[in-house]
């Protein structure tokens, strides 16, 4: 592609940023809010387990909305230079990406939590639990914290309008120091990296199984199961392995450009691979990377007949009290 076409798709997408980054970070941090409100009142008919992962998931993509498209892609966008002239980038960075990979490996969590309770029924009562899930959540979260602190010190507190992953300024002693560069590659493999292989992995051994189980079944049950009312057993797991499939799907499929993008980045830094990343392709992951947060609830909406039916009664209610604001 020349210069003049890069140019001119380069105008295309940031017009459409310029209204993608605002109709998204609406609808992020309403959906977002609304799922974390539905679901702690219990009434969804999930287990305690189960619900707080599903809360966990939703705050942490909140955070991210707030974080990363509302406080850094939306004012970039933008050029809000007001915004970008407070000195505190390199803290924002922490932040953006601790909270980045608390949702990441809350997902990788939940797809191991089903996989515990799907497959491996010895040790379903004992980690498959409230409590347990509120440690399990509680030690990613203090790990993702301390995992990005090298943000801190490889950024200055200034930030920058460039279009990159890096939206602080750096100063050339990091950028073309290979410390640093194996640092930024090792957080990349961390996450979305080793994440993205180990939800791959749960789910097919989780759909093995399943697949393995529901043959056994069908053969103990006999010739005449076909007749016979569905198996209450093998319809939970049907609905559990829905749930968690479309979940680690849409994870799969919306982080795929981002995480070939941050791991190969480094290496065309140091010259290790022949050709640069293009300008669209990082934003066309970053665009994806930011609309999976926003797209669990809909999977909720999707699966849960009674997540449904509480959605329903919030827009009902939400609806009922702008009708008794205007009159």
């Amino acid at each position: 592609m020349d210069a003049f076409h890069e140019l001119q798709l380069r105008a295309i997408i940031r017009g459409i940023e310029k209204i993608y980054y605002p109709i998204l970070a609406a609808f992020g941090v309403t959906v977002n809010a609304v799922t974390i409100v539905i679901l702690s009142r219990g009434k969804c008919g999930l287990s305690k387990c189960v619900t707080r992962y599903l809360v966990a998931m939703a705050a942490a993509d909140l955070l991210v909305i707030i974080t990363d498209l509302i406080l850094r892609q939306i004012p970039i966008i933008h050029r809000m230079y007001i915004v970008l002239t407070i000195p505190v980038c390199n803290i924002h960075a922490v932040l953006l990406y601790a909270a980045t990979d608390c949702s990441v490996w809350f997902t990788v969590t939940f797809s191991f939590d089903r996989f515990v309770a799907i497959c491996c029924q010895t040790l379903k009562t004992k980690y498959c639990t409230e409590r347990m899930a509120a440690v399990v959540l509680g030690t990613v979260t203090v790990l993702s914290g301390l995992k990005n602190i090298p943000w801190y010190f490889m950024f200055t507190s200034q930030y920058t309008l460039l279009e990159s992953s890096w939206f602080c300024y750096v100063t050339i002693h990091v950028a073309l120091s290979r410390v640093w560069g194996t640092i930024e590659f090792i957080q990349y493999i961390l996450t979305p990296g080793i994440p993205f292989i180990l939800v791959l992995l749960i789910n097919a051994v989780t759909v093995r199984y399943i697949l393995v189980a529901s043959r056994a079944r069908q053969r103990l049950r006999g010739p005449r199961s076909a007749e016979s009312p569905r198996d209450p057993e093998m319809n939970g797991r049907r609905k559990s392995i829905i749930l968690l499939l479309m979940i680690s799907s849409n994870f799969i499929l919306l982080w795929a450009v981002f995480m070939l993008c941050s791991i190969l980045r480094p290496a065309c830094s140091f010259n290790c691979l022949p050709v640069r990343i293009p300008f669209y392709v990082w934003e066309m992951g970053f665009m994806l990377q930011l609309l999976s947060c926003c797209t669990n609830t809909c999977i909720y909406a999707v699966t849960q007949t009674k997540f449904r039916e509480q959605l329903k009664n919030a827009v009902k209610y939400a609806f009922a009290l702008i009708i008794k604001y205007i009159k």
